[in-house]
């Protein structure tokens, strides 16, 4: 009769046997390996510190914060703060903008820098590809506040050089930023413009992962370039877009405050207004930090939820899933 017949592990078997041999083993398993542990500490602590201990300041969404008072003595009010959020006139319409705002985002923006970088990848020039690499890479670094000065100078009716040009050719000027038509158009643009360069850096290196001998299995079954890029690259970089995706899809409620807010003016909150602004004129500006955390409480339960979901069509559909 075996071991396994018996419920006894053979490991437990050696363990009890030979004690001082298994402690030999731990010690120099320790010893061969601690280098490896020291190196995930700085990564444990960051996490804890900056992503797992700011978690309790989560409860001034139940309480009417005093800054002065603290969370043990600021007064307990429950589910006041959701209520009024709710409650707010223009709910919806915070909700509806900001939720197409991401979808166009979605439909737009994230696949983007996926024709980037197999654009990118057929280049056989080297030169030029690292020349376009290095354009299109610049604007991840300018801040939104930038970018927005950028707008202003091609945009605006005065001294907007689209603007020159329109009436250059015999038409009136074109108030982009101040028409609620615009803005949706140009919040989608500016972020592929800002974005797309450095995002396609992830499927770049999804690309570079892929194994040559497949490009030259294909090459001798006589598939030309388009053939390779539709059987061998695309399906290739499928698991890196899959994750990204299911990500983004966590993220649908964060559009993106400080690019919103650098073109948002009080012509355009009917298609521009979106949670995260309302969460800072209500919130921030006038000191009632208690609704400012419920609202981003809500929308961390809303991204759980739906990445949850995707995560799991995902697994049912494609086979690939995020967690």
């Amino acid at each position: 009769m075996g071991s396994s017949a018996t419920g006894i592990r053979p490991s437990s078997v050696r363990k009890a046997l030979n004690p001082a041999s298994e402690r030999r083993r731990r010690a120099s398993y320790w010893k061969r390996n601690a280098p490896f542990y020291l190196l995930l500490v700085p990564g444990v602590l960051y996490f804890l510190v900056f992503r797992y201990v700011p978690l309790l300041g989560s409860v001034i969404a139940f309480q009417d914060y005093n800054i002065y008072e603290g969370f043990w003595r600021s007064e307990w009010v429950g589910f006041k703060w959701f209520e009024q959020f709710f409650a707010f006139a223009h709910f919806r319409r915070l909700l509806w903008n900001t939720l197409a705002i991401s979808f166009l985002q979605l439909l737009f923006a994230f696949p983007a820098p996926i024709m980037l970088a197999i654009l990118l990848n057929e280049l056989r020039n080297m030169a030029m590809r690292r020349f376009i690499q290095t354009v299109v890479y610049i604007p991840h670094f300018l801040s939104w506040v930038i970018v927005g000065g950028f707008g202003y100078m091609l945009l605006s009716p005065q001294v907007g050089l689209i603007n020159h040009l329109i009436r250059a050719i015999g038409f009136d000027p074109v108030f982009f930023l101040q028409e609620p038509g615009w803005f949706r158009p140009i919040i989608v643009t500016s972020a592929i413009w800002k974005e797309m360069g450095w995002n396609a850096i992830i499927f770049l290196a999804a690309i570079a992962g892929i194994s040559p001998t497949l490009y030259e299995a294909s090459r001798i079954d006589g598939a030309g370039r388009w053939r390779q890029l539709l059987h061998v690259t695309v399906p290739g970089i499928m698991p890196a877009i899959m994750i990204l995706f299911l990500l983004k899809i966590g993220q649908i409620l964060d559009v993106g405050f400080e690019q919103i807010y650098v073109f948002l003016n009080p012509v355009t909150y009917s298609v521009g207004d979106i949670i995260d602004t309302y969460a800072y004129r209500e919130g921030v500006l006038k000191g009632q930090y208690g609704m400012t955390t419920a609202i981003g409480l809500f929308k961390s339960i809303v991204g759980f939820a739906l990445l949850i979901i995707a995560n799991r069509v995902s697994r049912l559909t494609t086979g690939e899933r995020l967690i």
